[in-house]
């Protein structure tokens, strides 16, 4: 099977003058030059990408900055909101503004029924000096119209004359 190799004839000739028959560094060259190009393109490619990465790191750092200065800023004015909308503090602004405390409502029943007496607001007396900040009355729970519970019997509170008005009940219904 096995041949001695001798000259060759033909063909074979032919393309054995194409193919260099010794060891060639030129072939290897492009090949290397190719591996190094693409390793050096990889590593660019991986820089860049890292860059991205570590940009968009930092803008979402920048925006939970962002977004806590915000939130705190929320807190605060929500803080603000909450000391305006304040019983005591709407009073004081209602009284800076010429405002006084409603008088005794009267209720309507069911059957409409009128309980209790209505009485007028007293308005202050304006004072010679204007003060700043107004004089509170002694009992704050004397200006408060006293709400009884529903089905329950109204209790008379006596008027200004002293005299005990009569307040028709309800039924119950």
């Amino acid at each position: 099977m096995s041949a001695a190799r001798g000259p060759l004839k033909g063909r074979a000739a032919r393309l054995g003058r194409l193919m260099p028959s010794g060891p060639s560094s030129a072939a290897r060259t492009p090949f290397v030059l190719l591996v190094v190009l693409l390793l050096g393109g990889g590593l660019i490619t991986l820089l860049l990408l890292n860059s991205a990465l570590n940009q968009g790191s930092f803008k979402l750092r920048e925006l939970k900055d962002r977004t806590t200065e915000l939130t705190d800023e929320e807190q605060a004015l929500q803080r603000d909101v909450d000391a305006y909308a304040a019983p005591d503090a709407l009073e004081r602004r209602a009284r800076e503004l010429g405002m006084v405390p409603g008088g005794s409502p009267a209720f309507l029943g069911p059957d409409g029924t009128v309980l209790g007496e209505p009485t007028v607001a007293a308005s202050p007396r304006p004072s010679r000096t204007a003060s700043r900040a107004p004089a509170r009355t002694a009992d704050p729970a004397a200006t408060r119209p006293r709400q009884a519970a529903p089905g329950a019997t109204a209790t008379p509170e006596p008027t200004a004359t002293g005299t005990t008005p009569t307040v028709p009940t309800t039924s119950g219904r």
